[in-house]
């Protein structure tokens, strides 16, 4: 291919991508963004809440620009069929400005106590204010003037809407390439979020298969791992991976990457079997939370005959998606899946894959066959 050829590709899929992209943008109004939400014309996602990480502070740094009339990034929006914009970046400024006027709810629909803001280093006197006192609506030392309550209502920010036209991989495209390196903690968290963008529906599925007590037992984790949602994660790794090809994990090159690529596919996939997989689920963790509890992922010291530490994904990678695989022909005893376990911590195959500083692009390709080997009836 020539010179001429190259520049013509690349021009001609400039031209396609550009044509699958349907945008728009105006100024909105505070006063307009806060009549969308309570009128239900806006979805927010209040799931998404416990995947960001804004302090009082940083609320108030936010409502504090808007007062001196300093720009606010704008907010960007997917159009759905119905007309309903899904905020695709932006939650955490819708969320604090609707939290501050005292609307915002969670996602059970309950009340989210307002904000008060805190003092900052221009507008000090914002220590302790609040949007209305209801008890003296002109104003107070307490909450915010009519004149002031004006000022925020009539502030703008810019909306981009990426309209219904659009490739539906679009709006899921831009969320990934706006929040990554932002708000957001983790790779996992930001997966999980795509998630509640693609497939609400699917999300709430994983999230309630999450809650099985048996499964909660065998992961035991930590406050912080729960807070950050990595039992959702680890959820996901076992729905993505208990059945796949096994030539298929030879050939991962970002793992990351692998993990949110195939989180999409089953979310937009139609067919992808729910009753089935939530059997698979809840006998594997069944047989490991009668036999083993906390003591399925932790690691196995084979000279002291005893488990140690907290959770491990090279062990659940081995055991859990073993017996998920194998899991309609698996009735093993608990001594028997026990007796397996501590087989496995010596076994050469995995010992040689398990250990710090492994990467799971070499891991993921020995340890999955190796269950399906060592775990099956």
């Amino acid at each position: 291919m020539n010179i001429g050829e190259q520049v013509d590709k690349l021009q001609s899929e400039i031209d396609q991508k550009r044509q699958e992209i349907r945008s728009d943008n105006y100024s909105t109004s505070i006063g307009e963004w806060i009549s969308l939400y309570q009128q239900g014309e806006i979805e927010i996602h209040p799931e998404f809440q416990r995947f960001f990480r804004w302090s009082d502070y940083q609320k108030t740094k936010l409502i504090e620009s808007i007062l001196l009339g300093i720009p606010i990034p704008p907010i960007f929006v997917s159009q759905r069929e119905d007309g309903i914009w899904d905020v695709v970046d932006g939650l955490q400024r819708l969320s604090t400005i609707y939290q501050f006027v005292g609307i915002l709810k969670d996602e059970d629909g309950k009340q989210i106590p307002p904000l008060i803001l805190q003092k900052t280093e221009y507008l000090p006197s914002l220590a302790g204010k609040i949007w209305e006192d209801k008890e003296h609506p002109e104003g107070s030392l307490k909450g915010f003037t009519p004149t002031q309550r004006l000022l925020i209502k009539r502030a703008k920010i810019d909306v981009n809407i990426l309209l219904k036209e659009s490739d539906p991989f679009a709006k899921y495209e831009l969320f990934q390439r706006l929040n990554t390196g932002g708000s957001i903690a983790t790779p996992q968290e930001l997966r999980n979020c795509i998630l509640v963008s693609l497939n609400p529906n699917l999300y709430r599925w994983i999230k309630q298969l999450s809650g099985n007590e048996n499964f909660k037992s065998c992961i035991a984790l930590n406050e912080k791992s729960l807070e950050e949602q990595y039992d959702i994660e680890i959820l996901c790794r076992f729905l993505i991976l208990r059945k796949i090809d096994e030539s298929g994990l030879k050939e991962i090159v970002d793992v990351d990457a692998f993990f949110t690529e195939k989180i999409q596919e089953i979310a937009n996939n139609p067919d992808f079997n729910l009753e089935e997989e939530q059997a698979a689920f809840e006998k594997t963790f069944r047989l490991l939370g009668e036999c083993m509890a906390n003591d399925s992922f932790r690691k196995y010291e084979v000279q002291k005959q005893k488990f140690s530490g907290g959770f491990l994904l090279a062990p659940f990678e081995t055991i859990a998606l073993g017996i998920g695989y194998n899991y309609q022909q698996y009735n093993a005893t608990c001594a028997e899946l026990r007796e397996k376990i501590l087989e496995m911590w010596s076994n050469p195959d995995y010992t040689s894959a398990f250990g710090r500083g492994k990467d799971a692009r070499t891991t993921l390709p020995k340890l999955i066959p190796l269950g399906r080997r060592l775990f099956t009836v």
